[in-house]
């Protein structure tokens, strides 16, 4: 359980310097949606390495066609999320744009959540997840504002 812990608070911890990075890469490329095109390409060349390393299986059409409509925005949604940050954490600062982005990611665990969207177990919206959630975006006011 420890190393769950800490394998997701290292990712998490990596995600502000993920934006700086981006931000240098707009910078030089000359756009936001260049850095994010080069940091999903990057990313893609890595995964791949990494599948073929591992000596995985590549899927055929059939279970490709399987899959739900739904489940290809994934990759839409990455790029909102890479090209957002490169744009606004110079803006913003990395503790602003982070705690805005964790306070957001709360808000839609918690729906998703109460209606098990998305293949997650449902779990009712109760005062105490709502508290949750109201305090963290009290904790984005006190970043943004001190």
């Amino acid at each position: 359980m420890w190393l769950h812990v800490i394998t997701v608070l290292t990712a998490g911890a990596m995600l502000p310097m993920q934006a700086g990075i981006n931000v240098g890469l707009a910078r030089g490329w000359g756009h936001p949606l260049w850095a994010a095109t080069v940091s999903f390409g990057v990313g893609t060349l890595v995964l791949l390495g990494v599948a073929a390393v591992a000596r995985l299986a590549i899927p055929n059409w059939q279970q490709l066609s399987d899959i739900p409509a739904w489940s290809w925005s994934g990759g839409v949604l990455g790029a909102f999320y890479v090209t957002v940050m490169v744009i606004f954490a110079p803006k913003l600062g990395a503790a602003t744009l982070l705690a805005l982005v964790v306070a957001g990611q709360m808000l839609a665990s918690t729906l998703l959540d109460h209606y098990g969207a998305l293949g997650f177990p449902q779990q009712a919206i109760s005062l105490p997840r709502l508290l949750g959630v109201v305090l963290l975006f009290l904790g984005v006011i006190l970043i943004r504002k001190f």
